[in-house]
């Protein structure tokens, strides 16, 4: 029996440590594709889902924020002593205006709010000059073409926008009917357009910028608003254009315009 056991501890303390394995290139490499593969997953989680809901909270926040500040410091000219009107006279707040024409913005420059009803109660849109990603598209929201028209100018207000990512305000632009309320709003008040159509085209169909859309040569006047943004979903391909016809200017003094209380559903 010491035999035995003597002889098992020597057997034990002759064996050799048994080897590690080798870590092989195929496998680090698979370990990094995997991971890459995890933080690209998460990366567009992130910018389809997630992102995309605390974007458009913020865009649709800022544009509130904005309006509310237009409210406050707005100054309503002082009245002037005139005969009171009749039951057969419109005070003339409560009748549309002659639209004020606004100065073009600068590059990055807010100067207005979009107010769709078809995208839903809370959607109020900063919209700034230019459409680049960098400066407006991605930060702001919606962008205004360089040397197209200002909302109630004649000829063609035509503006861009994200339909997926960054708050993707356009969105719901294939969902828009006809007749359905396009409101701008600006510090001095509201600028209402009613949608006509849409259209698919290629993404260098720069005659929708036209002053009158894809009319070369013709003079504008009316006015007209033209939203651009990307189709189909999550592609480059063409491009979808929503138009839409000028119908008032509601001044500040005389409050938001009826359009802004039609059902978007």
């Amino acid at each position: 029996m010491e035999e035995a056991l003597t002889g098992h501890a020597g057997d034990a303390g002759t064996r050799r440590p048994r080897a590690r394995p080798r870590t092989s290139v195929i496998g680090v490499i698979g370990e990094v594709l995997i991971t890459a593969g995890v933080i690209t997953l998460l990366y567009v989680v992130w910018q389809l889902w997630v992102g995309d809901i605390i974007y458009g909270a913020e865009h649709n926040a800022t544009g509130k924020e904005l309006s509310e500040v237009w409210a406050q410091e707005y100054t309503a000219p002082p009245p002037t002593p005139e005969a009171t009107p009749t039951e057969d006279e419109t005070p003339a707040d409560a009748v549309t205006a002659a639209p004020i024409i606004l100065a073009e913005p600068g590059d990055a420059e807010t100067f207005g709010v979009l107010r769709v009803p078809r995208f839903g109660a809370d959607y109020a849109v900063p919209m700034a000059g230019g459409v680049t990603r960098a400066r407006t598209l991605d930060p702001i929201g919606i962008g205004h073409y360089p040397g197209t028209s200002m909302p109630g100018e004649p000829g063609n207000f035509a503006v861009a926008a994200h339909r997926t990512t960054w708050g993707k305000p356009f969105n719901r632009i294939a969902d828009l009917r006809v007749g359905d309320p396009i409101v701008v709003e600006t510090e001095g008040g509201w600028y209402t357009y009613r949608f006509r159509t849409l259209e698919y085209v290629r993404p260098d169909a720069v005659d929708v910028l036209l002053p009158v859309p894809q009319a070369m040569d013709v003079p504008p006047g009316t006015s007209y608003i033209t939203m651009t943004s990307c189709s189909p979903m999550y592609s480059l391909a063409e491009r979808i254009v929503a138009y839409g016809v000028f119908e008032s200017f509601t001044p500040r003094t005389a409050g938001e315009p009826p359009a802004l209380s039609e059902a978007g559903a």
